[in-house]
């Protein structure tokens, strides 16, 4: 089962989740995706937005409950969203299920990447399997810019190691989290040692944030879709 939450009410890009997006609302290519995949019997999405909600139903997915203003503010949070759609979706459940949350605002994703997460819920003991990028920079090497704009390592330890003796380092793609039943349902905590992940090419994700960010997942995407890279 896939959970695509869609609050009505994103601030930094309004309507985000269904604005215009290469000629779609945006949601549609998350539910296409999920569609794509061949994975899913159900695709719910979570909203609280009429709107949302038929554009949705209207693209095949099911909104089989309106999401209450509690949870669609800016202090609820994915696990908070997906242990809700858990309790909705009760007894529809089985206790072994694995339930995919895919985000709203992501044309780039790709099938491949959800059935490679599906597989490896499949075949380890994992609460969950997320989409990841890697850093090409080291993060060891960050720093911040302290009073008057002082330069102030944020991990001092590291200045004289050598790039090639740090470990790699990942970070959130923002495109889905593979959950257990049991993950969602206790929200345990996705950035812990039960997790794995997929990952991501660097240039097949944008974390859509901004009116900036939306411009470049536009230029990309249509780079992508000239070089067929997307499916």
């Amino acid at each position: 089962m896939a959970v695509i939450p869609a609050r009505g009410g994103s601030k930094r890009i309004p309507r985000k989740n269904v604005r215009n997006f290469h000629g779609k609302p945006m949601i549609s290519y998350a539910i296409k995706v999920a569609q794509d995949s061949n994975l899913f019997d159900q695709i719910i999405v979570s909203t609280d937005d009429k709107e949302i909600a038929d554009i949705s139903q209207g693209l095949g997915a099911k909104v089989p409950w309106m999401r209450s203003s509690e949870l669609s503010d800016d202090m609820a949070t994915t696990l908070d969203v997906m242990q809700d759609a858990v309790i909705h979706l009760g007894r529809t459940l089985e206790s072994e299920a694995k339930i995919c949350c895919i985000y709203p605002a992501t044309p780039l994703l790709q099938t491949q990447y959800l059935r490679e997460g599906s597989l490896k819920m499949d075949e380890g003991d994992w609460d969950y399997v997320l989409a990841a990028v890697r850093n090409e920079a080291p993060i060891q090497r960050s720093f911040v810019l302290g009073g008057e704009a002082r330069v102030q390592s944020l991990f001092p330890e590291f200045e004289m190691t050598r790039t090639q003796d740090l470990p790699t380092t990942f970070h959130d793609a923002g495109q889905f989290y593979w959950g257990s039943l049991n993950a969602w349902m206790n929200k345990l905590s996705i950035f812990a040692s039960g997790t794995t992940i997929v990952e991501i090419p660097s240039h097949m994700t944008v974390d859509i944030d901004n009116e900036n960010d939306w411009l470049y997942a536009e230029k990309l995407y249509s780079l992508l879709k000239e070089n067929d890279e997307l499916g």
